[in-house]
């Protein structure tokens, strides 16, 4: 079994939300290093939580850094920028790190709407172009002949190279799913994102629709979890309180940095706000390397999987490190083998 990871560069109490760019370098040779199979980065704007804007940036300086992991995107909100645009980008990226990259795009705002008109003031309110979007960019990253009719069929992305870019469409329903089955291209399912709620549904979708393509002749699905291994089941309980307190506030509407553990502790929840942290703490994947590999296990299984990519906030940055680490050290990773696509 496969594991991968999903950085969102989270903000820290106390720190620079620009230190979060850093500690992503950090995570990402860590994570080469321990034998994880892809290092994807997550798009969002205006955000005082996730400060990572610019994965296709944050891209680049990692792939300088690193030798055999995967780099990707998780991914990148399409609807807000030229498809072309972003196909250049990614075989630039690709011509950097030749067949190391991976394309995730979404069609999530990964911001408010204020922000999202800010970063596309052209776009058509309610008008879905995004299928359409998905095919020129399949087709300028994978240097496809486009319909005799289509407008930009005379353009080509450049630099032009052997390989491209591996293209997944991420997403949290049925329509990504649908998408991804519809045009033969691998999917990531945002299993965090409501506990995994619709994940089966989405999944079923996805393999019993899917359209083979010339480069992805099977359907190939993950999902992405968040989930927290330290040394004991003690400690990650302590160290849970970061992320729950986040996501309280989150619910409500009010972002903000991760807090330490000490300062979630001291919070003066409510009662119902107490009643959530129960009911998120007893799906939490949260607890000793064995627990948590055991739980990563047994869901991949009952899901038909054979990679996940994990999600790890702590606020010690050491905590990250080391839940990574626990993880790589209970599924037995290895380093110094090669990446698998």
């Amino acid at each position: 079994m496969r594991l991968s990871v999903l950085d969102q560069s989270p903000a820290i109490a106390g720190h620079q939300p620009a230190e979060a760019i850093t500690a992503s370098l950090a995570l990402a040779r860590h994570c080469d290093a321990l034998g994880y199979n892809r290092y994807w980065l997550s798009e969002h704007h205006n955000s005082s939580s996730i400060v990572g804007s610019a994965p296709e940036v944050l891209m680049a300086a990692i792939a300088a850094t690193t030798h055999r992991i995967r780099i990707g995107s998780a991914g990148i909100m399409l609807p807000h920028y030229s498809a072309l645009k972003v196909a250049e980008q990614f075989r630039v990226l690709e011509a950097l790190a030749p067949g190391r990259i991976d394309l995730g795009v979404g069609r999530a705002p990964g911001s408010d709407r204020l922000t999202a008109r800010a970063l596309n003031p052209h776009a058509s309110p309610g008008a879905d172009e995004f299928p359409q979007q998905v095919l020129d960019l399949r087709d300028w990253i994978e240097g496809r002949r486009m319909a005799p009719d289509h407008p930009y069929r005379a353009i080509k992305a450049q630099p032009q190279g052997e390989g491209s870019p591996a293209m997944w469409i991420l997403g949290s329903s049925n329509y990504g799913a649908q998408l991804a089955a519809h045009l033969g291209l691998p999917y990531a399912f945002a299993y965090f994102f409501s506990d995994g709620q619709g994940v089966e549904q989405a999944l079923d979708l996805y393999r019993s629709n899917y359209q083979p393509s010339e480069r992805y002749p099977h359907p190939q699905a993950t999902i992405c979890v968040w989930a927290l291994a330290c040394d004991t089941e003690q400690e990650a309980a302590h160290q849970l309180q970061t992320r729950e307190h986040w996501r309280v506030r989150f619910e409500q509407g009010l972002l903000g940095p991760l807090v330490s553990p000490e300062d979630a502790a001291a919070y003066p929840y409510t009662a119902a706000e107490r009643d959530r942290i129960a009911q998120m703490r007893r799906s939490a994947m949260a607890g000793s390397a064995e627990q948590v590999a055991e739980t990563l296990r047994a869901l991949a299984s009952r899901l038909d999987l054979y990679e996940l990519v994990v999600n790890t906030w702590a606020y010690e940055r050491s905590v990250r490190l080391r839940s990574y680490s626990l993880l790589a050290e209970a599924f037995k990773l290895n380093g110094e083998g090669p990446w698998r696509r």
